[in-house]
């Protein structure tokens, strides 16, 4: 029998609280019909397969640092202005292998010499930094936190790859967790996370890191170029993806004490829509339940929930108070899922800026 997937403890202390919510969604827009003129597919196919009709791509030149420091900025004016005390940033294409991120973003932001990281836990990159930051607050450590979910997935991508290149796009998100009360509006936890290592293969970009890099000062000779690029073995990771983020939801719900019935709206990682239903399905969920952006922007991989949040807040389709559960499925293989309290007050005027 495998044991029962680690859990995070909720410990006493400042309850994190959800204060503002931002999102940035680059340009181009690339179409399914634009895709359709160089690959084997077509806009109804892509459709079918994935619920997705269009992505955004980073501009040449641009990075995930572009997207983030947007996306923040957004969250922070939000959440009425200010400073914080640390910054996240969920990320598995940073701009450099080193240094990291998050201090560039924080920098650009004029936030001073906060702590600053990223994690990597690719798709479940945002709810592992969600539970990494509520934790900085219920420590005591910051009493305000901005937490950023971006990736340029589009720059991993084989374009000639039918399998990938229709379904990521780029983008960033972002919320702010302040110090507040259990049980008011916007309070985040429990959590759950997990992880299967064994299976790290199903999503993965051979090269580019120390293992590849030991091998040879240069490429060897005859090495494949599409090892620059994210390989995903969809049938297997369609399987897991189900089975890890309903398992997940149901030991949120299990540490919350809520039931299916009280959840006003799941929020589930934007993969592709099959899988989002499939676990509609599984749980026994309406799907009018589900929240889905998926057709408009693709698989943002870390930034999937946050502009899912984002877009939810702008739009004002949750009461204050609502219960709500996000979860996510990434390479690693890595999985999470949340329970949140639905925040005050109203949505923001734009909290989705464009270039």
């Amino acid at each position: 029998m495998q044991p029962s997937p680690p859990r995070i403890v909720e410990p006493c202390g400042p309850s994190p609280v959800l204060c503002g919510f931002g999102g940035h969604l680059p340009e181009p827009v690339v179409t399914n019909h634009e895709l359709a003129t160089r690959l084997d597919t077509s806009d109804e196919w892509i459709r079918q397969r994935t619920g997705i009709a269009q992505r955004h791509r980073v501009a040449p030149g641009g990075a995930t640092s572009d997207l983030a420091v947007e996306a923040g900025r957004q969250a922070l004016a939000s959440a009425g202005g200010g400073t914080v005390d640390a910054v996240v940033l969920a990320t598995s294409t940073p701009d450099h292998i080193s240094p990291a991120t998050a201090p560039d973003v924080a920098a650009r932001l004029g936030l001073g010499p906060v702590a600053a990281f990223d994690i990597g836990a690719v798709c479940s990159g945002f709810v592992y930094g969600l539970a990494v930051s509520a934790s900085l607050v219920r420590a005591g450590v910051a009493t305000r936190v901005l937490l950023i979910g971006a990736d340029t997935y589009t720059t991993l991508v084989d374009p000639n790859d039918r399998t990938t290149a229709i379904l990521f796009g780029d983008g960033a998100g972002a919320v702010v967790l302040r110090a507040g009360r259990a049980g008011e509006p916007g309070a985040v936890g429990p959590f759950d996370l997990g992880s299967d290592g064994t299976r790290k293969d199903l999503i993965l970009v051979p090269n580019g890191g120390s293992r590849q890099r030991s091998r040879s000062a240069r490429p060897p000779v005859g090495s494949d170029p599409r090892d620059d690029h994210v390989h995903v073995v969809g049938g297997e990771v369609f399987q897991h993806a189900v089975r890890r983020m309903c398992q997940s939801t149901r030991n949120v719900l299990d540490s919350a004490g809520w039931s299916l019935d009280d959840v006003a709206r799941l929020l589930p990682h934007q993969a592709n829509h099959r899988i989002a239903t499939a676990v509609a399905r599984r749980l026994d969920l309406p799907e009018d339940r589900l929240l889905s952006n998926i057709e408009q922007v693709g698989n943002t991989a870390g930034a999937s929930i946050p502009l899912l949040l984002a877009r939810t807040w702008e739009r004002g389709l949750l009461r204050p108070g609502d219960k709500v559960v996000i979860t996510a499925f990434g390479g690693g293989l890595t999985w999470g899922s949340a329970a949140i309290s639905w925040p005050s007050p109203g949505p923001p005027e734009d909290p989705l800026g464009r270039e």
